[in-house]
């Protein structure tokens, strides 16, 4: 029997290169795979999932979906709330963009990335939400 989560890293790669082309459509420049960029004091090396060549706009790609019962994925939240302490070590000029899946919640209307926000908006800073549907379309959440 196949265990669904063995999918989850190739999943996750697919919807990073998706976010790749997107955000070099959008922005007209190349986007680097996992770059690394000294954060924190003293200085040490962190790979964020996209960034441009000159290190002005940074991304962090995550794939999460609601539970299959409809509930909240608590851990998957603490793993935005790390991607976005990690952009608080960036300079405050950067473009920072957390891009989520779209993912709408069973019996509701509102999205994970909704939620987020609802939720932890107030941990968000200048961290923008880009909400990205199978489709390739881009909501700009926050």
């Amino acid at each position: 029997m196949s265990n669904a989560n063995t999918e989850n890293t190739r999943i996750g790669r697919s919807f990073q290169k998706n976010v790749q082309e997107i955000l070099q459509n959008r922005y007209g420049m190349n986007f680097e795979w996992e770059p690394s960029i000294s954060i924190g004091t003293p200085p040490k090396n962190h790979k964020f999932d996209l960034a441009n060549e000159d290190r002005t706009i940074v991304a962090e790609c995550k794939c999460y979906t609601w539970t299959d019962t409809g509930n909240v994925p608590s851990a998957k939240l603490m793993g935005l709330d790390q991607a976005v302490f990690y952009f608080g070590f960036l300079p405050t000029e950067t473009i920072k963009i957390l891009c989520m899946k779209q993912s709408v919640c069973p019996g509701k209307n509102e999205t994970l990335a909704e939620y987020y926000v609802r939720i932890h908006g107030n941990l968000l800073g200048d961290v923008k939400i880009f909400e990205v549907a199978d489709n390739g379309k881009v909501n700009e959440i926050r």
